[in-house]
């Protein structure tokens, strides 16, 4: 059996600006696995490909962006613990992050997000 993979660091960036750095989703086990059961987010986590989310045995508020493949966020929101968000067709990943993430990285719907890997 072979051991599980560990998640992509990545840097999340916009307007030229390093937002977080954070981790990339790899497998599917992962991206259902999501932030299920952690209390206290410490870095933002892409899953991709993605375009619904829950928050259903979550311990902790969160910031969602749903991203088109064009990079564009076209709608975020913030998702209370034991919640379901909107299936949106056109998103390719999602950025899941501690609430108050987004106000603080002044990321707003329209904006450019890039998802870069973190070379090794």
């Amino acid at each position: 059996m072979s051991a599980p993979q560990e998640l992509e660091p990545i840097w999340l960036v916009s307007k030229g600006n390093v937002l977080a750095a954070g981790v990339r989703t790899v497998t599917r086990s992962q991206r259902r696995r999501g932030l299920t059961g952690v209390a206290v987010i410490e870095q933002p986590l892409v899953l991709e490909p993605c375009n619904w989310v829950h928050t259903i045995g979550m311990k902790a508020t969160i910031d969602v962006a749903y991203v088109a493949s064009n990079n564009i966020v076209i709608q975020t929101a913030t998702m209370k613990p034991w919640r379901v968000g909107p299936r949106i067709p056109s998103s390719a990943l999602i950025i899941e992050a501690a609430a108050g993430s987004f106000e603080r990285w002044n990321l707003r719907v329209g904006d450019e997000v890039e998802v870069r890997r973190v070379e090794r």
